[in-house]
């Protein structure tokens, strides 16, 4: 059930071993929200990005979200955010030495979430 979007920029998807990163994430969100489900993974690659205040053109900025169905605590989130930061710091770094702004977002899927293999 858990639906994980990244985003990144073009340059840093091309440095960054995004299945390595996937293959230590899935677990960690699946363990971190009690969940039994599989998780999905969706890697956008955005072909501009910009940092407010930062002059440099080297300032990347990589988003995670993570969809889960409702009913986990905000404290739950919180801390799988977190640990999702750890994780993308970790991987970032064996990336590149420029500045990556990095954000998790942990949110609830709206009430409309329906899901069918095809």
């Amino acid at each position: 059930m858990p639906h994980i979007t990244v985003d990144c920029p073009r340059r840093l998807a091309g440095l960054f071993d995004l299945s390595a990163f996937t293959a230590e994430l899935h677990p960690m969100v699946l363990a971190g929200s009690s969940s039994a489900g599989t998780c999905k993974t969706l890697f956008r690659k955005a072909t501009e990005a910009h940092v407010a205040h930062r002059h440099s053109s080297e300032v990347l900025f990589v988003h995670v979200e993570v969809g889960l169905l409702p009913g986990r605590s905000d404290g739950l989130k919180a801390r799988l955010a977190e640990n999702i930061l750890g994780l993308l710091e970790n991987h970032v770094r064996k990336a590149t030495t420029d500045d990556v702004v990095c954000s998790v977002e942990v949110r609830d899927l709206a009430g409309s979430y329906r899901l069918r293999t095809l």
